[in-house]
């Protein structure tokens, strides 16, 4: 894997960038939280500019499409990108109806994006199932975390198209992934308005940024987040492989924990204000550590995948 994007790569962030600057940002992302409302809006201009499907380009694939999603994910965008432009992809050719939420059997709360799915991928032990919603089978349910949320009825995940045998854990390798590129995106964008807040805010004659103790936390998580962001795109560029999945997971939402403590206690009392911006990022890494089992279950399959093997 080259560490260095090619020209068309670049291209790519700068053209979707340009479009999430019209269409997305922290402001967006809160007014739709108040309301627990979907943004189509941003949800058709992803699609109609191509960067929805850019996982099934001639000329392009899962790692052109992480970058769209961690991208997304950096200026707060209120769509399912990850599940639309990741997942799906890695588990059928099909276009499938948007938004599509993920939703894991075996702990069914609330799911991101469920209320207002088209498509529910749901993970049922070996197999991932297909699931086309009815009304009212699907909850909303209210929550801090700055995405929609919703519960769907248990009868809703018991029914719809398998994807075969197998299915179910390529549903989990490939959510893992996006798991851990929308983190990458949401770090980003945590630790980006904190280094500007201690740039700012004064003490002792000093902007606090100058103090040698918070620049080297600050660059311990500076650290973290690359790392972060080189295991997501590795683990889209190699096709969701299990063990790169998981290791990708584990230490970007292992991570998240530390830059959302940190973040936090730099920005002092404000950053724990709704008036502050903090919260669109800090709050979503919160949700994104919560899916799947959280880091210790993506510590058990990581370990699993490099250490156990069939006899």
């Amino acid at each position: 894997m080259d560490f260095e994007l090619d020209q068309d790569q670049k291209a790519i962030v700068e053209a979707v960038g340009s479009l999430l600057e019209q269409h997305a940002g922290a402001s967006r992302n809160i007014a739709l939280a108040a309301k627990a409302e979907y943004d189509a809006t941003l949800q058709s201009a992803l699609t109609t500019a191509g960067f929805s499907h850019v996982a099934r380009g001639e000329d392009t694939g899962p790692l052109e499409a992480a970058l769209v999603v961690e991208a997304v994910a950096r200026h707060g965008g209120v769509v399912a990108i990850g599940a639309q432009a990741l997942v799906a992809p890695g588990l059928t050719q099909r276009d499938l109806p948007s938004p599509i939420a993920l939703v894991d059997s075996e702990a069914p709360g609330p799911a991101r994006f469920a209320a207002h799915a088209q498509t529910l991928l749901v993970a049922a032990g070996d197999e991932a199932r297909v699931v086309f919603p009815k009304a009212g089978e699907v909850e909303p349910v209210r929550s801090n975390f700055g995405y929609p949320m919703g519960r769907p009825r248990p009868e809703c995940l018991q029914r719809g198209e398998t994807l075969g045998s197998g299915s179910g854990e390529r549903l989990r390798d490939w959510w893992r992934t996006a798991l851990s590129v929308e983190a990458v995106g949401c770090m980003g964008a945590a630790l980006e308005i904190t280094l500007d807040y201690v740039k700012q805010r004064r003490q002792f004659g000093r902007a606090i940024g100058s103090f040698q103790a918070v620049q080297h936390r600050l660059a311990e998580c500076s650290v973290l987040l690359e790392g972060s962001r080189w295991l997501a795109h590795y683990a889209a560029a190699r096709g969701a492989n299990r063990e790169e999945a998981a290791a990708a997971a584990a230490f970007s939402l292992a991570s998240a924990d530390r830059i959302f403590v940190d973040t936090h206690q730099f920005s002092g009392a404000i950053g724990f204000t709704r008036e502050h911006d903090l919260h669109v990022w800090s709050m979503r890494l919160q949700a994104l550590r919560l899916e799947l089992g959280g880091v210790s279950a993506h510590r058990r399959v990581l370990s699993r995948a490099r250490w156990c093997t069939a006899h």
